[in-house]
């Protein structure tokens, strides 16, 4: 028989369940949702080549998903949370769509972009 434990709740080959439900319990939605917002934004400014790498990640079928994804979660949270944390994400949402505008080989139809369906029509 071995000395060694078993891996068990709480060590480094597996997480802590309990522990993870207690710190997630502990923290305020809005800030859940910012995070993830947070998330999105920058996975999709990735996927639009606007990091460091420039194109080497750069995937505009991602970007799409990601931006519409972001979209989504804003427009269903925006009476949730205050305008304090709306209004900056909604300006990098928009960003993000005039981004992705500018780096599509055939622009999207004003109305029919990523989240335009949430956010209506995005123009420069």
């Amino acid at each position: 028989m071995s000395d060694t434990p078993p891996a068990s709740a709480g060590s480094p080959d597996s997480p802590d369940f309990d522990d993870m439900t207690r710190d997630i319990a502990e923290v305020p939605a809005v800030e859940v949702i910012v995070t993830v917002a947070v998330n999105l934004m920058s996975a999709a400014a990735v996927k639009l080549g606007l990091t460091e790498e420039g194109d080497k990640y750069k995937d505009l079928d991602e970007a799409r998903k990601l931006v519409a994804a972001l979209a989504g979660l804003l427009d269903a949270s925006a009476t949730e949370i205050s305008s304090f944390h709306a209004a900056p994400l909604r300006d990098g949402l928009k960003s993000l769509q005039l981004a992705f505008r500018e780096a599509s080989l055939v622009p999207d139809e004003p109305g029919q972009g990523p989240g335009e369906k949430y956010t209506g029509p995005v123009y420069g």
